[in-house]
């Protein structure tokens, strides 16, 4: 038997999750059965993504379960295997965060080819992140030559890569991010006018004096004044792809609306969300890419990273705080 800590969903949150709607516990993991392999966890992640589902309701992800352990990404090392093509030593990456270690069948575990990089990437840049910005620029928002670029959350996990891959095929970038240390590591990944949303009393403007001519795809991450400001920058035909809205994750009533929605009327705006897990497809394509743009010094990337499994929920809620400078990660080994 091997002791491994998990961390469950103790209670669901109203507004913003506290540490008491989480709790440590210690399970016992035995030897894996035929066809199992068991894992230490070196890395693991937390996402926004993770706030609806501390909610009790129908959502693209199910909810976590109260007293059940979370769940997640993570990538970690075979301890040992009794499983076909899998040998201790083995790192693999698997949707079993929030633990220590686990066993599992060998279908569940995926195991990961480095390309170079360190093990974590492929929760970040290299992993759902990284593919995130891929599909949701090149596919949904369908970039095209002579485009300018907006993107909020510009200095996150997600948005960073936007800029980035923007950049690469050599496009004007806005970015928009919170505070001098945000606005800092845009201007280092060669985004044009980066915007420090939180120095400005009005956002719309800040936005507009950047692209005068406007803009023709924004990048949504954020929400509330962002969108709206995209939508008075907005060229004719812009095309906007909605993947995430941080700022109402929390919020305990319904948001209202942009007040400028309208605007996509005249001027044909194409608003699309998309979830990324439908894109899987561009796994092998996005790889490719970004193997050639990290040879090339085309793309940086940044890490926050908290240690011990203890020390997740601390992660998680920092996210909605801002504490995050490009993917938050949690270091459990």
């Amino acid at each position: 038997m091997t002791a491994v800590r998990e961390i469950r969903l103790k209670s669901r949150p109203s507004g913003l999750p506290t540490a008491d709607n989480f709790e440590v516990a210690t399970v016992d993991l035995p030897d894996p059965a035929a066809g199992e392999v068991q894992v230490r966890n070196l890395w693991m992640t937390v996402d926004p993504y993770m706030r609806g589902r501390m909610n009790d309701v129908k959502s693209y992800s199910p909810p976590f379960q109260l007293g059940k352990a979370m769940d997640g990404g993570a990538v970690g090392e075979v301890t040992a295997s009794n499983a076909p093509g899998f040998s201790v030593g083995d790192l693999v990456q698997s949707n079993l965060g929030w633990r220590e270690g686990y066993n599992a069948p060998a279908a569940g575990v995926q195991k990961v080819d480095t390309m170079g990089l360190p093990p974590q990437a492929f929760l970040g840049v290299a992993g759902m992140p990284g593919l995130t910005a891929y599909v949701g620029l090149l596919r949904i928002a369908g970039l095209k030559d002579g485009d300018v670029v907006f993107v909020s959350g510009a200095a996150g996990a997600v948005g960073s890569l936007v800029c980035q891959i923007a950049k690469a095929k050599g496009h004007t970038v806005i970015g928009s991010a919170g505070g001098p240390q945000k606005v800092a590591f845009l201007k280092e990944i060669g985004v044009d006018h980066a915007i420090d949303y939180k120095a400005e009393t009005d956002l719309s403007a800040a936005v507009m004096a950047a692209a005068p001519d406007g803009i023709d795809v924004y990048f949504e991450n954020v929400g509330g004044a962002h969108l709206e400001a995209a939508l008075n920058a907005a060229r004719l035909r812009a095309r906007f792809a909605i993947c995430g809205m941080i700022s109402i994750y929390n919020a305990t009533e319904p948001q209202p609306g942009p007040r400028n929605l309208a605007l996509l009327i005249g001027k044909n705006i194409r608003m699309e969300g998309f979830i990324v897990s439908n894109h899987w497809d561009m796994m092998a394509d996005f790889h490719r890419d970004l193997a050639a743009w990290v040879r090339d010094g085309k793309v940086k990337w940044k890490e926050t990273v908290f240690e011990g499994i203890e020390r997740a929920p601390d992660a998680f809620l920092g996210l909605f705080k801002g504490e995050n400078l490009g993917k938050m990660l949690v270091k459990l080994a």
